[in-house]
Formats: structure tokens, sequence, C-alpha cells
């Protein structure tokens, strides 16, 4: 387990130096964004939708604001179009993601890790814990990718990835698209108290899973 943290937080911090850069050259920033959905907002709801699926799809390579853009995908589209366009993003994220890091992996696993028997621990944690580090990833930004690219790094099934994937993504995006369609420049209530309700929710399974397996390895 140990030897997967190390790999996972490698892998975490190459994408937080790329969030850095982005925030502090002020390349991509959320107002940015806001503002250019804001500018967009009257064309058609196909490349509106579009755009925000290719800007959640971007958060494979920089990362973005992914809570908020569903929600805001849900204010501009309505539940059902910001749920449907946010889903076909994140699903592009989790699949190009693992397609990529299946491909390139094992070559950047024995970079990382140059001991076989590490490595061969390295694979057998991620095939024990993976799944449930899937499911709980979006408690916070950057860890989504990462899992996913440590699910092709490590040679995960990818029904067993594509499954645990949607179980994250579906609730995820369609409680926060639906808080974003119910909300109003007056009334931004309902999304800020879904942001913060997803965090905790997730923190909080988190903190129970970890105390359950805590020593266990």
């Amino acid at each position: 387990m140990k030897e997967l943290l190390k790999v996972f937080l490698i892998v975490a911090t190459v994408f937080t130096i790329i969030f850095l850069v982005m925030k502090f050259t002020g390349i991509l920033t959320l107002d940015q964004i806001e503002n250019y959905l804001h500018q967009v907002k009257d064309i058609s709801p196909l490349y509106l939708g579009l755009i925000i699926a290719a800007l959640l799809f971007v958060d494979l390579f920089i990362a973005v604001p992914t809570l908020t853009i569903i929600i805001l995908s849900g204010y501009f589209l309505g539940f059902m179009y910001g749920a449907v366009f946010s889903m076909v993003g994140i699903l592009s994220v989790g699949v190009v993601g693992y397609s990529l890091s299946r491909y390139y992996g094992d070559r950047i696993l024995t970079f990382l890790i140059k001991d076989d028997s590490k490595r061969v621990s390295v694979i057998e944690a991620f095939d024990k814990h993976g799944f449930v580090i899937i499911l709980l990833s979006r408690a916070m930004p950057i860890i989504p990718e990462a899992s996913a690219c440590l699910s092709g790094m490590t040679g995960m099934n990818f029904r067993k990835f594509l499954l645990a994937w949607l179980l994250s993504a579906i609730p995820y995006v369609l409680v926060a698209s639906y808080a974003g369609s119910i909300s109003t420049l007056d009334d931004p209530k309902p999304a800020i108290f879904t942001a913060i309700g997803i965090s905790a929710f997730l923190w909080i399974s988190w903190f129970f899973y970890h105390k359950k397996h805590n020593g266990a390895d």
C-alpha cells in the first residue's frame, strides 16, 4: 500500500503542478470560464453542451473546476441537457485517461519504481483498493484523473474500471447539474449547499474507509 501511495502522490503532484501553473499564469481561470459561458449562453444548446463537455475533457490535461462547470451546465442548459453533456465530458476523461495510461503506463511505472517486486506490490494494492479509490475520488480535484491514470497504469480490468467510474460519476453529475438548474444569480444557495454537501459526504466516506483499512496492509 505504501508504494501505491507513493505512485499516486507522484501522479497527483504532476496534475497539481499543472493546475498551479495555469492558476498563477491566468491562462484558464474559473472567472474566464464563467464569463465565456455567459457570452455564448444564447447559442444552440448543442454547441454550448459540446463546449461544456470539452471543458470537462480538458481536465485530463489541465486541471479545471469540474464540480463548478457541472453546476454551470445545469444553470445554462437545464438539468437534462446539463447532465448529458457533463457526463459525456466526464466519461471521456476516464476512458482516455485509462487508455493512454494503459498504453504508456508500464514504462512510466517502471521509471517510477525500479524494483520489480515493488511494482507488483503497487499493482496488487490497486487491484485491492482501486475500485473504492475511484468511487470516492471526487472528494477533491485532481484525484479522479490520477485514479483513472493509475487504473490503466496498473492494468486494471477495463470493465471493472468503467463500472467504478460510472458509479462515481453518474450520481455526482446528476446532483450537481440539478443543483445548477434550480439555482439563479439571485439565489445561488442550492449550488453552494450541493457543492459543500458532496464534498463533505465523500470526505466522510474516505475517513471511514481509511479507518477501516488502516493498518490492514
